[in-house]
């Protein structure tokens, strides 16, 4: 096997994990808490009454299993429970930019590593923090946020040296190792909840993230040419394909702030990823109580619908991956407009079927396809502005993402705020409907920007030109070689 498709294996498998990590308190906190019938659901489900053809079993909303007990379970308010679920989010976006500079400067094969295996670690003293005080569980989950927030810009710096650019699509679509991620999450925790009980879900988590970084340690190597085992045939293959782009110095290359953030290229990647990223964040985090709240979907029926579109929607983003690598090979279409197609795809028609939800009304079939169509479309961005990250600047890939992924990052808990005053007090369709129009505009515009304005051209900052010699040093220069010369 090849040593850059090991790479993507271990790239989505640790994505994947990451992934499990920020999502599992979500749906696990519901089988942590003391419910009690918000006066809200009255009028919930008088507007919409519960859809039976979409029920997994005729039980009720809340299934208790043998192990789902009241002295297992916490007495926390709204603000508290909100407190937990952002906790991960409070300091994961700073770890962005530094997340890129720490990997160009010691390697994504130890930042990623580091990243994901302490977050592995910190899983197991969750329950243990969780029943001791719910603020020992904020500062947890805080702590286990911001070690993992460098793994994104972490992995593209490992991308731009391992993947030649006709490859570059397919292989970013490992990033969506996420999805399988939270779709797993979502499934398994379900019955690791009803079988073992809510702690079960962080230690299995906690378990297969170790087991992850004993793999990465071993199997991963920061570039072709430190790889011990890699064949001649495949470096050289890469090498062709990178050495006219990505520099390589006895010293990390200095980053050009100033022509980083003045960028244009750079702008509308941001805005582009800003739109892709509101739209998912938002599906991702409120799916789960629309369905239960709006449509009368009970638990399981929320972590199945809500977790489904994620499997489906990395095997969509690798495909059309697949396609787009095979018409910047075949040069049929432009590398920056292929990206833009992706785009269309990832920005604009996943905005549509946001849109689509808040005319679905009560009918949940409606509204499941439309869940389903906006997270499968959003996939695509793997080809399109997540990918042209590498595209314009691969020298300073991980550098740009960390960036990026600082202000676009900050949906993670933007969106639920706004979400949260929308609908505070008022769960009902047409609050709802707002949620959606703005969501699924912001996608649509932002899109639009990315196909009028955006670029995929190397810019001409990723070149480092060493400064030109002073007087001084050229004289220096002249002498040593004249001295060389005289001791022979």
């Amino acid at each position: 096997m090849e040593k850059r498709t090991v790479l993507w294996y271990m790239a989505f498998w640790g994505f994947a994990i990451n992934y499990m990590f920020r999502m599992n308190i979500n749906i696990v906190i519901v089988s942590m808490i003391k419910h009690s019938i918000p006066k809200t659901n009255v009028t919930i489900i008088h507007e919409c009454p519960r859809n039976t053809e979409l029920l997994i079993s005729d039980n009720t909303f809340a299934q208790k299993s043998s192990v789902d007990l009241d002295d297992n379970k916490f007495e926390w308010n709204e603000y508290q429970q909100n407190l937990i679920l952002g906790a991960f989010f409070i300091l994961h976006m700073i770890m962005q930019i530094p997340g890129g500079v720490l990997a160009q400067r010691y390697g994504t094969k130890t930042v990623f590593g580091i990243s994901n295996g302490v977050a592995a670690m910190l899983s197991f003293v969750i329950p243990v923090s969780a029943k001791f005080n719910y603020k020992a569980l904020v500062v947890v989950r805080v702590i286990q946020g911001f070690i993992a927030g460098g793994t994104w810009p972490a992995m593209h710096t490992m991308t731009a040296n391992w993947i030649p650019v006709h490859e570059r699509s397919r292989f970013v679509s490992a990033y969506f190792g996420s999805s399988i991620g939270i779709g797993v999450t979502y499934v398994m925790c379900g019955y690791l909840i009803t079988t073992f009980g809510w702690e079960s879900v962080f230690y299995v988590t906690g378990g297969l993230g170790l087991l992850w970084y004993i793999c990465w340690i071993l199997l991963v190597y920061d570039s072709p040419a430190k790889h011990p085992t890699i064949s001649v045939r495949e470096r050289t293959y890469i090498e062709n394909f990178t050495i006219g782009i990505i520099q390589t110095r006895s010293k990390p290359l200095p980053i050009p702030w100033k022509s980083l953030l003045l960028s244009k290229a750079l702008m509308i990647n941001l805005v582009s990823q800003i739109g892709s990223i509101w739209g998912l964040s938002t599906l991702t985090t409120q799916a789960p109580s629309y369905f239960n709240y709006i449509l009368g979907l009970n638990i399981k029926q929320t972590g199945l619908w809500s977790g489904m579109p994620h499997f489906i929607r990395w095997v969509f983003a690798f495909g059309f991956s697949m396609v787009c690598d095979s018409l910047v090979k075949s040069k049929r279409i432009s590398l920056t407009n292929v990206r833009k197609i992706a785009a269309v795809f990832c920005n604009i028609l996943q905005g549509l079927f946001i849109l689509g939800l808040c005319y679905s009304g009560c009918n949940s079939i409606v509204a499941i396809i439309m869940l389903f169509g906006a997270t499968i479309l959003s996939g695509t961005a793997s080809s399109g502005p997540l990918a042209s990250v590498v595209d314009i600047a691969p020298n300073y890939a991980g550098v740009i993402l960390g960036i990026i992924g600082t202000i676009s990052m900050s949906s993670g808990f933007i969106s639920p705020t706004i979400v949260g005053y929308l609908t505070f007090n008022q769960q009902t369709l047409g609050q709802w409907c707002k949620v959606f129009h703005l969501s699924g505009a912001i996608c649509i515009c932002t899109g639009l920007i990315y196909i009028f304005f955006g670029t995929s051209d190397v810019q001409k900052w990723n070149t480092y030109e060493d400064p030109v010699p002073n007087e001084k040093e050229l004289k220096l220069i002249v002498k040593k070689p004249n001295t060389e010369v005289m001791d022979t």
